[in-house]
């Protein structure tokens, strides 16, 4: 699954570094793609992306499931498997996550608890 993952994500990652996508708002926007992540039977791919700078998420995500069908066989003829993943889009939010983490690790009472835990 992680290998078929990463072959899908290098694909794509190719066709965006490439135009080859020919929609208005992809090709005004750099989209990175962390992760791709596979069912288990391999026929489904959630490609977790996020335009560069956030801006117009939503836009750039209705304009990837616009043009998805293109893109599964572009993948097709680029991923050797028995069969191509239908693709899903979602908005890769990590980085917002690891942002309320880091907010409520420098809070005054999670700070004032980890120094108790340094002294003991």
């Amino acid at each position: 699954m992680l290998r078929m993952g990463e072959l899908v994500r290098h694909a794509l990652a190719e066709i965006f570094s490439r135009g080859e996508v020919h929609d208005p708002v992809l090709e005004t926007h750099v989209i990175t793609i962390p992760e791709v992540a596979m069912t288990p039977d391999l026929r489904h791919a959630t490609a977790y992306v996020m335009p560069l700078g956030g801006k117009d998420e939503r836009a750039v995500i209705d304009a990837l499931n616009r043009n998805k069908k293109y893109m599964r066989g572009v993948i097709a003829k680029k991923v050797q498997a028995k069969f191509a993943p239908d693709l899903h889009f979602r908005l890769d939010e990590r980085f917002d996550r690891a942002d309320q983490i880091d907010k409520l690790l420098k809070r005054p009472e999670v700070q004032r608890d980890l120094k108790r835990e340094d002294e003991e």
